[in-house]
């Protein structure tokens, strides 16, 4: 059986390009801190070592709960490179949510900075499991927390070498979802996933060794020395990115000349209008990824006069589970398919990455045990999107009920995932996102798809972004369209912008039976994008305003 493991291409770039900068940390208010691949693929092997010496072993979960940031990427090749399971939680999440998630995932190890560290003590995180404690930083009354800096020295004064094989089918991560739109859940990521997934982000984005990424989301940053590239790390909060400080992003960019970007729909509209506002080029970007959400053409507009010419923003489509499924670019958004989402036909996501099979089955919310044939949809037929390929995962870790609702069995070629997500294949095979499953709204007079509908309204000048929720009624739904208007919209505009969006509604059938607006200045999103809409809550806030 072949061995795999990314930590393993990692070294080889270490071998191939030992001085080249393997990463970044770029702050305005201080010098640039760098490292290079040698240094980075050296201490992450000790660190692997230190670990070993320390009781952990090939298998054995461990928490990982560090900023962004050497610490960061050389514990994550080092947990690759013993063959330990990497457990990601998103601290955004909240701290019920990251206690559900940590228990669930059952952790031997807990690795994290002094704050991390204090919550898990206050809040007994995982304490029927965990076994070892280690901390990246000094702390007080340390007991028995073991000090990183300790690791490093046993790791550098040992002699024995790290033999540990990994396959294609051995677990490497557990990856929990942000739990915008339910539980979060933890995705079981083998070692053959994470190898495929950063195969088809190279081979779709033609990324070349020897570039520069600045990536503002933590596990695309470490992706980034795994190509041969060099990650730049802005200083920000990586779990706001809708907040951050465009100068910093700026800063970055001049400093390290990145050709490659990867940033939240949400961050790159604060930068876009910074941009914009500043008159900001920056030249050096040949490609910019934008993943997490739907990412509006006036947001795509505004990005590309920042860039080159002839550079575009590329907007794969995927999720934790899968990614990425397809992709498409600012250029035939901007040119052509954007004027088709404005006329409700829902947003293109793109032609599938090379190795992933795309279809569409009927909706439904119950298991599908195995794959039939029979189950695919003809082109320009809304259902669920289900995906198979070498990236795509096949089981949540220790939820049996959430496997068996999302993954379709395919025999000996895998399984299929049910994305959630719905949408349809056109004539030329691009695939079409209408909206979340379990957001869509049942009225007496049919379904209505959030993304299709949203399209429409989404078109007026004063109007942000709309969101479509239900609202109980005697029989089915009451559709309810939520407005964010543009920040300068005063009150007093409110009712003349509901006249014009009723009036738009009504020139499109599947708009017209829209009669309910309301106005909500701050839409509640995702924490690790702070881009998808959380309509759930939405919904219920809707209800209590029309009572």
């Amino acid at each position: 059986m072949t061995e795999i493991n990314i930590a393993a291409r990692f070294s080889r770039n270490a071998e191939t390009y030992p001085t080249q900068a393997a990463l970044i940390c770029t702050d305005v208010s201080r010098p640039a801190r760098q490292y290079s691949y040698r240094y980075l693929d050296d201490t992450s092997t000790a660190i692997a070592k230190g670990l070993r010496k320390a009781g952990l072993n090939k298998g054995d979960r461990v928490v990982l709960m560090v900023l962004p940031g050497l610490d960061f990427f050389a514990l994550a090749f080092a947990l690759f490179k013993l063959g330990a399971v990497l457990v990601g939680i998103d601290p955004g999440m909240g701290l019920r949510n990251l206690g559900r998630c940590l228990a669930e995932a059952q952790p031997v190890a807990f690795i994290g900075n002094r704050k991390a560290h204090l919550a898990r003590r206050l809040l007994r995180w995982a304490s029927l499991s965990l076994r070892l404690h280690i901390t990246t930083e000094t702390i007080p009354f340390q007991g028995d927390i073991l000090n990183l800096a300790r690791l490093l020295e046993w790791g550098i004064a040992t002699r024995a070498t790290l033999a540990i094989a990994t396959h294609a089918d051995d677990m490497a991560a557990i990856l929990f979802t942000s739990g915008s739109t339910g539980a979060p859940k933890g995705v079981v990521y083998s070692h053959g996933n994470f190898t495929a997934q950063v195969a088809a982000l190279q081979q779709t984005f033609d990324i070349q060794p020897g570039e520069v990424d600045l990536a503002t989301f933590p596990l695309f940053a470490l992706y980034a020395p795994v190509m041969g590239m060099t990650s730049v790390i802005p200083a920000m909060d990586f779990t706001r990115p809708g907040s951050v400080d465009p100068r910093q992003i700026h800063h970055a960019i001049s400093m390290c000349k990145p050709t490659s970007m990867f940033g939240s729909p949400a961050l790159l509209n604060r930068v876009g209008k910074w941009g914009v506002a500043n008159n900001i080029i920056l030249p050096s970007l040949r490609r910019v990824l934008s993943a997490g959400a739907p990412v509006a053409p006036a947001v795509l507009e505004r990005f590309v006069k920042l860039l080159a010419p002839g550079a575009q923003v590329h907007t794969p489509y995927g999720a934790t589970e899968a990614l990425p499924v397809s992709s498409i670019g600012s250029n035939e958004v901007l040119n052509e398919t954007g004027k088709l989402t404005a006329q409700g036909r829902g947003i293109c996501v793109g032609q599938g990455v090379d190795g992933i099979e795309i279809r569409i089955i009927p909706i439904t919310d119950e298991p599908i045990a195995a794959w039939r044939d029979e189950l695919a949809q003809p082109p320009n037929e809304i259902g669920e999107i289900v995906v198979r390929g070498p990236q795509v995962t096949c089981s949540y870790y220790n939820r049996e009920e959430s496997t068996r609702l999302t993954k379709i069995a395919a025999g000996n070629h895998g399984c299929y995932h049910r994305m959630g997500d719905l949408g349809y294949l056109d004539e030329r095979g691009r695939l079409w996102f209408c909206g979340r499953k379990s957001q869509r709204v049942d009225t007496v007079l049919g379904t209505l798809y959030t993304i299709p509908c949203e399209g429409v309204f989404n078109t007026h000048p004063r109007v942000s972004r709309t969101a479509l929720v239900g609202v109980p009624a005697d029989r089915g739904c009451l559709p309810v369209l939520c407005v964010e208007p543009e920040a300068s919209v005063r009150k007093s505009e409110y009712p003349a912008i509901r006249s014009e969006l009723l009036n738009l509604g009504g020139k499109h059938e599947h708009t017209t039976a829209i009669k309910h607006i309301l106005f909500h200045k701050d839409f509640p999103v995702d924490v690790r994008h702070n881009a998808k809409i959380n309509r759930e809550r939405l919904a219920l806030w809707a209800q209590r305003k029309l009572r």
